[in-house]
């Protein structure tokens, strides 16, 4: 089996047998933008087959699987936004890994980079556990949300330009089904800040201009839809090579969501 066809069991499965599948980017506009609730819009994401490669490799790793693994069943669909309905802050990585979320079903679920991230959202109060290994195992979040900016595992974890746009219009819609409730976006990592703009903008952000640098600590004032004021906070992403370099500590991730609480008024 390449993935878990959906509604078959799998735990917190958005979809359903009938959930449409998006088939190529203009399919992706269309349901994207026809999603009313949180409910459609993480359905619709999560069977989606917009991209030819992404599917090819999100299904060939669940079937081939690491050999740590080997026993288990992969997800091996897209991964949808999950987390609190109504968040204040929004959480945005770059892709799910291919044996972390692509294996989990759940964003930052069962890697290394998400034991570094939810031990800080646990610490400083925004999840109820201190890991996140598998979906169902208890883990919530607590006014947050994580989403990804392409939904499906790329291969070396570096989608193609075309995958990114294909994949901004799940991310706008989710982003505008949220605005009225989120203070604080916190971009994880360089390209997080990059595709967080333009989903932004297409949600109905007033965004400033030029669009300031990227930066761990960085911080940018931004107009929402209902016209009051939020923040963009950057921070590096929890990967391997930034927290086993000392790029990242978990001093540092721990200040920056103690600031995205303080902005949000906690």
């Amino acid at each position: 089996m390449t993935h878990v066809p959906p509604g078959s069991g799998w735990p917190d499965d958005p979809a359903r047998p009938d959930t449409p599948v998006a088939h190529d980017p203009a399919e992706v506009r269309k349901l994207a933008g026809e999603s009313r609730t949180l409910a459609e819009l993480t359905a619709a994401q999560s069977v989606c087959r917009a991209c030819p490669r992404l599917v090819g490799w999100r299904e060939e790793v669940a079937t081939v699987k690491r050999r740590a693994f080997a026993e288990e069943t992969y997800w091996g669909r897209p991964i949808a936004g999950w987390g609190d309905e109504r968040p204040e802050i929004l959480i945005v990585g770059l892709a799910p890994a291919a044996h972390g979320g692509n294996r989990t079903g759940r964003i930052f679920t069962g890697d290394r980079s998400g034991d570094w991230l939810f031990a800080s959202l646990y610490r400083t109060g925004l999840a109820v556990q201190e890991t996140s290994l598998r979906a169902g195992d208890g883990q919530r979040l607590v006014g947050a949300r994580m989403v990804a900016a392409v939904r499906c595992a790329p291969p070396a974890n570096k989608p193609e330009p075309a995958e990114r746009s294909a994949c901004l219009p799940w991310l706008s819609r989710e982003v505008a089904l949220v605005s009225a409730d989120v203070r604080v976006v916190v971009a994880l990592g360089g390209f997080a800040w990059q595709a967080i703009w333009p989903a932004l903008k297409d949600a109905g952000y007033a965004l400033p201009r030029p669009r300031p640098p990227f930066g761990h600590g960085a911080e940018v004032e931004i107009t929402s839809p209902r016209g009051d004021s939020a923040h963009l906070l950057g921070c590096y992403h929890p990967s391997q090579q930034n927290t086993f370099t000392g790029r990242v500590t978990a001093r540092m991730l721990d200040d920056l969501f103690a600031r995205a609480n303080a902005l949000r008024g906690l």
